[in-house]
C-alpha cells in the first residue's frame, strides 16, 4: 500500500484554481474524484500523475466546467465553476485553453484554419472557410504557427501532418486564445519519444514566455519530473501526493503506481472518460 504523503493546502490569495472537497460520481458505483482539495498557483506547471482511471482527466475537466462535481466547490479565475451558468462558462473558457491527447483538429481543414478556430469563442456568427476569419486573426494565427515551427505547413490539410506536428498545431490553436490557464490532457500519450520531447520542450518554453498557469496530466514519470514545478499524485480519485517537484525522488513518484484502489472502478471510469473525450 502506498504511504500517503502529507498533503497540505495553505490558503493563498494568489491561487488561480481552487478545489475544495470536490467529489465526482458516475452513477452509483464509480467515484472518479473523492474529496479532492487542491490549489493551483499562477505561472506554475503542475503535473497530475497517476494510472488511467485515477481521476486525472476528470479533475482537468472540472477546471473549465466540462464536467460538474457531485459535491464540493471549484473556483477558476474567480468564477465558481460548480455554480456557473452557460454564459459564465463560455466567458471562462476564453481564458482557459485545452490541449487533448488526440489533438481534436479538423482533418479536412487547413492547418491555418484550425488555428483560427481557437478564437471562435470571441467571434460572432459562424465561420465557414479560412477567409471568413478577420485578416488580423489570420495574421496572428500565422505568427503562432511560426512560433511552433509550422508556418510552412499553414495551407496543408491538418490530417496530412504527423502526430507531433498535429499536437504543435493544437498548441498554436490554444495560444491564439491568449489564455491565462492551459490544460493539457495526456498531450504526448499518442506520440513517439522524439515527438514527445519536442512537444514538452515547446510547452515548457511557451508557458514561461506567456506566464501561463499549466495543469497537465501525464503517465510518464521521467517527463513529469523534468517538466513540472509541482506534482499532484492521484490514486483511485484521491490525492496521495502533493509536493514540489524538486522535493520528490523518482522513487516517490513511481510509488504512485504501486496500487490501484478498485480495478472495477478504474475500468468504469476509463470508459466514462473515453466517452467524454
Amino acid at each position: 500500500m502506498l504511504p500517503v504523503h502529507s498533503v497540505s493546502h495553505p490558503h493563498s490569495n494568489a491561487e488561480v484554481i481552487r478545489f475544495t472537497d470536490v467529489t465526482k460520481r458516475f452513477g452509483e458505483n464509480v467515484t472518479a474524484l473523492d474529496s479532492v482539495s487542491a490549489e493551483f498557483q499562477p505561472n506554475r506547471i503542475t503535473v497530475l500523475l497517476g494510472l488511467s482511471g485515477s481521476g486525472k482527466s476528470t479533475l482537468l475537466r472540472h477546471i473549465n466546467g466540462l464536467q460538474r462535481p457531485s459535491a464540493g466547490e471549484i473556483t477558476t479565475l474567480g468564477t465558481r465553476v460548480d455554480l456557473a451558468g452557460t454564459g459564465q462558462l463560455r466567458r471562462l473558457r476564453r481564458d482557459v485553453a485545452m490541449i487533448f491527447q488526440h489533438f481534436n483538429l479538423v482533418g479536412s481543414m487547413t492547418v491555418l484554419e484550425n488555428v483560427c478556430t481557437g478564437r471562435l469563442g470571441s467571434l460572432r456568427g459562424p465561420r465557414m472557410g479560412l477567409f471568413m476569419f478577420p485578416r488580423t486573426l489570420r495574421a496572428e494565427a500565422m505568427e503562432q504557427l511560426a512560433r511552433v515551427g509550422l508556418a510552412d505547413k499553414a495551407f496543408q490539410r491538418a490530417d496530412t501532418l504527423s502526430g507531433g506536428q498535429q499536437q504543435r498545431v493544437a498548441i498554436a490553436r490554444a495560444l491564439i486564445q491568449r489564455p491565462k490557464v492551459l490544460l493539457a490532457d495526456e498531450p504526448v500519450a499518442s506520440l513517439d519519444p522524439v515527438s514527445s520531447a519536442s512537444v514538452i520542450d515547446l510547452l515548457t518554453r511557451i508557458s514561461h514566455e506567456e506566464n501561463l498557469t499549466v495543469v497537465c496530466s501525464l503517465h510518464q514519470v521521467e517527463i513529469a519530473l523534468g517538466f513540472s514545478d509541482r506534482i499532484l499524485g492521484l490514486q483511485g480519485g484521491r490525492v496521495v501526493l502533493d509536493e514540489e517537484t524538486a522535493d520528490i525522488s523518482p522513487e516517490d513518484a513511481y510509488s504512485i503506481y504501486d496500487r490501484v484502489a478498485n480495478p472495477a472502478s478504474v475500468a468504469d471510469e476509463s470508459r466514462f472518460e473515453a466517452a467524454l473525450s
